[in-house]
């Protein structure tokens, strides 16, 4: 076993992995199973919690008592990070890009109850400079007496990368329990740090599945660069000779639609026909659209040399009430 950076232990694990057998049949190809990381915890849920638990326990190492990160207004990150600081009784800044709504709904609204500090920025602002902004804010909280740590987007850097490192292992336990070899594990990727873990310890292990992440934002070039950078800062926190090619990394282009966070009329019937099928709710800015792209590829063929797929359900269910009018009942 290969040593890795310690954590805190906050979500419920490990995360049960079911088949969604109406969803397998109805399409005629691989089976399609179902991680339920959407389960990690309630004020928690998602994959988020997994990666903070490093983050936030390089924090505590460091004596810091404040944690700064950013993300949409609509943020699962930024909400999972509001919830851990309040757990351990420290405070968090969200900085969070806004495009001039500010409706109290969502994970926004779980952000104001469980008292995070929240900075609005514009759209050009988060794109061009969140990192600057963020250390301004550290700067100007510094001198208020705290000691912030920052959290990079969706904590994709380095150390978050572990959360799915760990998650990898879980996974490759349950599928020896279950007597079943997963040859592909499907994901969304918005920020790239779940893919680089998984990709870390499929890898290192030898475990031999292909990682698929579906992105929900900017493209396939993008994040091949990006996922090449957080297993590459990974790699310094471990005594592991690793090499890879970033042609390794298969992202499924294709299926961001209007853009991040933007919902096509189609994707919203998938989520619910996926409801009504298999009891299981996925998000608007994640897994539905990961779902709906995976779904499409095994219709084409994609994935008809596969037997067992493994989807990982990241959560984000409270990013769907603020969609709840674009749903036809």
């Amino acid at each position: 076993m290969i040593n890795i950076p310690s954590r805190i232990r906050i979500a419920n694990l490990p995360t049960k992995i079911e088949k969604l057998e109406r969803l397998s049949k109805k399409l005629g190809g691989p089976n399609i199973f179902l991680k339920r990381d959407d389960q990690t915890g309630t004020e928690i849920s998602g994959n988020k919690v997994r990666k903070l638990e490093f983050s936030v326990k390089e924090a505590l190492n460091q004596g810091c008592d404040l944690l700064i990160t950013c993300g949409g207004i609509q943020s699962n990150h930024a909400r999972a990070t509001a919830a851990v600081a309040a757990k351990l009784g420290i405070s968090s800044c969200l900085v969070l890009r806004n495009n001039g709504e500010e409706d109290v709904e969502g994970n926004y609204f779980l952000d104001k109850v469980l008292g995070a500090k929240i900075r609005f920025i514009t759209p050009e602002e988060y794109r061009e400079k969140r990192m600057e902004i963020m250390e301004a804010v550290k700067e100007e909280l510094s001198k208020e007496g705290y000691k912030p740590y920052i959290i990079p987007e969706g904590a994709s850097n380095g150390i978050g990368t572990f959360g799915y490192f760990k998650a990898m292992e879980e996974i490759i336990q349950q599928g020896k329990e279950m007597g079943t070899k997963f040859d592909a594990v499907v994901i969304a990727v918005g920020s790239g740090g779940t893919y680089g873990g998984l990709f870390l310890a499929n890898k290192i292990m030898g475990y031999g599945a292909k990682i698929y992440g579906v992105n929900v934002s900017n493209d396939e070039e993008y994040f091949k660069n990006q996922i090449e950078k957080v297993i590459n800062e990974s790699l310094f926190y471990i005594d592991e000779t690793f090499q890879f090619s970033k042609e390794e990394i298969d992202i499924i282009d294709g299926y961001v639609g209007k853009g991040y966070a933007l919902s096509r009329s189609e994707e919203i019937e998938f989520i619910h026909e996926v409801a009504k099928l298999e009891g299981v709710i996925l998000d608007p800015v994640y897994t539905g659209k990961a779902m709906y792209g995976l779904v499409n590829e095994i219709k084409k063929g994609n994935f008809k040399k596969n037997n067992n797929i493994l989807f990982i359900h990241t959560g984000g269910l409270y990013g769907l009430f603020p969609k709840k009018d674009l749903f036809s009942f």
